[in-house]
């Protein structure tokens, strides 16, 4: 069997690739030494420390921050302008290899990358996951799958070893363009469910109390239904997925034209997530996007700290 190599292990990296080394000979790679040494160390995965010694690879598998770090990895160039991987892995990759990019990238640039891994007899697939850190542990994300069809067979096996459902959307780039679009929905849902729960307290009915009302009646998302109980309303705020990555893809999302006329409650949800992320301070959790409801209204939204 051919090596796998799984290429970045952050919070949602390093479990995934624990399953992944379950079921195949893996290898792992990451910027940062002390995190390939707990992957290793907590799963049958061996390290892989520098990539311009892998050789032999099969299969690798992408969970990376950004497109531009994926063509870095890949091309040895990029957005980045990093040169320091030479050729990049496309070009030490043998033909009839696979690549599968798990993060949210752009999809224009998900496209490029399967043209040029295409030149060189490489399958690309782009399989970004939904489902968040809990669910990376337990094996059971979701998968938004783009590719070529016998790409993504080849890329099923490595698919089900890390998630329980898998929905194929389309060609090359569509996985990423349904994740960015896909977290649009959640982001918004949390900001009405905020503009929601701020009128009922202005017409005197407590935010725990609209939210119960959400929840059993035709208004009811995940974001009034796990967002609000679990992380806004105890004033926790931490589902472990940072704002940031949540607006990147609401960017991603927004550079999917369509006419202006025919999407204004994105824009101005865009508009307003983004100019109102200053107000959040460094490192905050996505569930912070009630936090600038608060800020704007003068008020709480979390009755303990009213």
């Amino acid at each position: 069997m051919s090596t796998t190599l799984f290429i970045g292990l952050g919070r949602m990296g390093r479990p995934m690739s624990a399953h992944i080394a379950q079921r195949f000979p893996t290898l792992v790679n990451d910027v940062v030494p002390a995190s390939i040494e707990a992957a290793v160390a907590e799963s049958a995965a061996k390290p892989l420390l520098d990539l311009s010694e892998a050789a032999g690879i099969g299969t690798v598998i992408l969970m990376l921050p950004t497109s531009d770090h994926v063509e870095a990895t890949l091309l040895g160039s990029g957005s980045l302008g990093d040169d320091s991987l030479g050729g990049g892995l496309l070009d030490r990759l043998d033909a009839g290899a696979l690549v599968i990019d798990m993060g949210s990238s752009v999809p224009a640039s998900t496209r490029r990358l399967a043209e040029a891994a295409a030149a060189r007899g490489i399958d690309y697939v782009d399989a970004p996951v939904s489902g968040g850190i809990s669910k990376a542990a337990s094996g059971e994300l979701t998968m938004l799958v783009g590719g070529e069809t016998a790409a993504i067979e080849r890329a099923r096996p490595y698919l089900e070893a890390v998630g329980s459902t898998i929905v194929v959307v389309g060609g090359s780039g569509a996985g990423h363009a349904a994740k960015a679009i896909n977290n649009l929905v959640s982001a918004t849902n949390i900001a009405v469910a905020s503009e929601a729960v701020l009128r009922a307290k202005a017409a005197g009915i407590s935010p725990e109390r609209m939210i119960e009302v959400l929840n059993s009646s035709t208004g009811m998302s995940q974001a009034s239904r796990v967002k609000f109980v679990e992380h806004i309303l105890p004033g926790g705020y931490a589902s472990n997925f940072a704002y940031d990555l949540m607006l990147k893809d609401i960017g991603i999302a927004m550079q999917i034209e369509v006419p202006e006329a025919a999407s204004p409650l994105s824009r101005e949800a865009y508009r307003l997530l983004s100019e109102g992320r200053p107000l959040l301070g460094e490192h905050p959790d996505h569930t912070e996007i009630a936090r600038i409801y608060e800020h704007l209204a003068e008020t709480t939204i979390n009755e303990e700290e009213a």
